[in-house]
């Protein structure tokens, strides 16, 4: 009998001090590749759970975050609680937390508290700023490391500046920590030994503004706020079409533009004219590029000018409205959606983006809180009387 493929991370242990958005999307990407990820909350919960109530009573990014784990309630501050903690770390292959600045080495969770004791823990640490440097200290959501990377100047109108309209910040950093126990994992595999690892949410998002530091850093100066313009790259942005709405197109480079020209504007003199010769020439002359298109296509609808622009093979897309995306046909397609459960009744939920041979993703349900407590404490030995005995101590 043909032995079914294991998932990815079957029979690692994720212990993980989490709240709001940057370490839960790492772990519960952990969890999806088959990782036990036991989720240490407070009596009254991550406060992600209160974010909003859309999702049968329940919140949209603590059902988005979080599914497949087990939530353990514990007061870390309660001394009742340091034999449950040593026996979880004991059996833990990585600590994953993103609490207040300092907290973790107050609770003694620091990683130069624990690699003596654990050598094989993978202890990843998320922080706003880093532990050195004058922001160590300061603490970091999401839209203060959109402002302090530079994201939010380059966002927005030419007048106003403005929110990126998803948890970037969050996002990027938590996808570099899930990146970054993997690699641990790897390392050790070969070392036998854990490690820290350290992700900063302001290097997370500085990485990702790269191009505009290097055109800063080089002569090139701020970038301008392009609305859904490109600031290097023309044509490449929404242009109106007759029927008030707008496409999605985007050229980038010179073959693809002499097929634009020929095929799309049915203007082959345009791929000789000067004004437009090379990308930096067009991106001199992006307002007369705009009238060209939005002339050529005042006469189509939408679905007029994507099928043109389809015919001659030239990227383009529509803009959708979220509810779009709910029912997107490409999605549908590719059967992405599948079904968890929650504590209020089952719901819709993506496939993680990464795609695997062999068994599918784990996705298992969004916990309640403290769900798995007396689960967790029993598999870490603590009998029946031992474990009612920390709920009397306010332990768990």
């Amino acid at each position: 009998m043909k032995q079914e493929t294991p998932l990815p991370l079957e029979g690692i242990v994720v212990v993980a001090f989490e709240h709001a958005v940057a370490a839960p999307i790492a772990t519960r990407h952990l969890a999806d590749l088959g990782a036990e990820v036991i989720k240490i909350e407070r009596k009254e919960g991550d406060f992600a759970r209160d974010y909003d109530s859309w999702v049968l009573d329940q919140s949209t990014y603590f059902v988005w975050l979080n599914r497949g784990k087990r939530s353990l309630t514990l007061d870390v501050k309660n001394p009742a609680s340091r034999d449950i903690l040593e026996r979880l770390l004991a059996r833990a292959d990585i600590l994953i937390q993103n609490l207040a600045p300092g907290a973790a080495t107050r609770l003694g969770l620091g990683y130069d508290d624990l690699s003596e004791r654990f050598p094989r823990l993978i202890v990843c640490d998320i922080s706003g700023y880093g532990d050195e440097g004058p922001y160590a200290g300061k603490k970091a959501y999401d839209l203060l490391i959109q402002a302090e990377s530079g994201l939010v100047s380059i966002t927005g109108t030419p007048e106003t500046q403005a929110r990126c309209g998803l948890s970037i910040g969050d996002v990027s950093t938590g996808m570099y920590a899930y990146s970054g126990c993997l690699a641990a994992l790897v390392r050790r595999g070969v070392t036998g030994k854990g490690g820290r690892v350290q992700v900063a949410m302001l290097d997370a998002l500085t990485e990702w503004m790269s191009n505009s530091l290097y055109r800063v850093g080089y002569g090139g100066g701020q970038p301008p706020r392009m609305l859904m313009g490109h600031p290097v790259v023309v044509p490449y942005g929404a242009y109106a079409v007759g029927d008030g709405t707008q496409v999605i197109l985007a050229v980038q480079n010179e073959r693809e533009w002499k097929t634009f020209c020929e095929k799309v504007l049915d203007r082959p003199d345009l791929v000789k004219d000067p004004r437009y010769a090379s990308n930096n020439d067009r991106v001199a002359h992006r307002d007369a590029i705009k009238r060209l298109i939005e002339e050529h296509f005042a006469g189509m609808t939408a679905l007029d000018a994507v099928a043109l622009l389809d015919r001659a093979d030239i990227a383009n897309a529509r803009i959708n409205d979220i509810e779009a995306v709910w029912n997107h046909p490409q999605i549908a397609a590719r059967d992405r959606w599948r079904e968890v459960g929650t504590e209020n009744g089952p719901i819709r939920a993506l496939l993680p983006p990464v795609q695997l041979d062999g068994p599918e993703a784990a996705m298992g349900d969004v916990p309640r809180i403290g769900q798995h407590t007396g689960d967790v404490l029993g598999q870490l030995g603590f009998s029946a009387a031992q474990i009612e005995g920390f709920r009397a101590a306010g332990a768990v």
